[in-house]
């Protein structure tokens, strides 16, 4: 046991000889202050730059609302023009000019309608590129 209390007593006497001296605590100070002022540092760029990257997003956000509002007024001046009355006024009321006859084309049947459904659905069979050829130097 007095062994032990015997290099208990020499490591603390070393210790404060060796490594508590003004050197190495000076030292020890500006590690941790450099460590405090980059922590600092990293946090408030990152903070600047999420605050940025959100004035961005809200100026986009302002530019595309200054956009629609520039949109709703054009479309509110073609609303209140003579021509869009005239269009509104033959399609809903069934106006029509003095000396212009109107035309009442019965509805479509289901084969008109669905004559170009197969068409249009993209069923189209791949030909190879000889095929494409031949086709489109002989018709």
């Amino acid at each position: 046991m007095e062994k032990i209390k015997t290099q208990l007593r020499r490591l603390g006497y070393y210790t404060k000889k060796d490594f508590l001296t003004v050197h190495n605590i000076a030292t020890a100070a500006a590690i941790i202050l450099g460590l405090i002022f980059t922590y600092n540092a990293v946090t408030a760029t990152t903070r600047n730059w999420q605050l940025e990257q959100k004035l961005k997003e809200r100026t986009l956000e302002s530019a595309k609302l200054e956009i629609e509002v520039q949109t709703l007024k054009l479309q509110k001046q073609y609303y209140n023009t003579d021509e869009y009355q005239e269009i509104m006024a033959r399609k809903k009321q069934n106006k029509m000019l003095p000396g212009e006859k109107m035309v009442i084309l019965p509805s479509n049947s289901e084969k008109a309608i669905n004559k170009y459904a197969d068409i249009d659905s993209g069923t189209e069979v791949k030909r190879s590129n000889f095929e494409e050829w031949l086709d489109f130097l002989f018709g």
